[in-house]
């Protein structure tokens, strides 16, 4: 990993410590506009901090003991025509793979970025 990487994710510690996590679709409910799509995790955002959608950035919330961000989903969808970064809070290898799956389907695709 270079020098680069490191400051990223050490500026992107430092975003989630300033913040607050608002988790408005528990782990188990059912999307707002898509009933059979169920959140495998807790999802939510970062209120206050803009995403490049024009709202809060998204944050998923894993079950990990170890509270940093562990890696980033950079999604596309064609029916929105947009483009966004998702956070992967607290989550496992497992937990970052579900996620991945459950926002890659429809016309959105999304890479897993991981942070070493």
């Amino acid at each position: 990993m270079d020098i680069e990487s490191n400051t990223f994710w050490e500026m992107v510690d430092k975003l989630i410590e300033t913040s607050t996590i608002e988790l408005d679709r528990p782990q188990g409910t059912a999307h707002p506009r898509f009933p059979d799509k169920i959140y495998p995790l807790d999802y939510g955002y970062l209120k206050g901090v803009s995403s490049s959608d024009g709202d809060d950035l998204d944050i998923w919330v894993g079950t990990l003991p170890q509270k940093q961000i562990m890696g980033v989903l950079a999604c596309v969808d064609l029916f929105k025509r947009d483009m966004e970064l998702k956070l992967l809070y607290a989550c496992s290898e497992g937990e970052m793979q579900r996620i991945h799956d459950f926002a890659s389907q429809g016309s959105q695709r999304c890479i897993l970025i991981k942070r070493s």
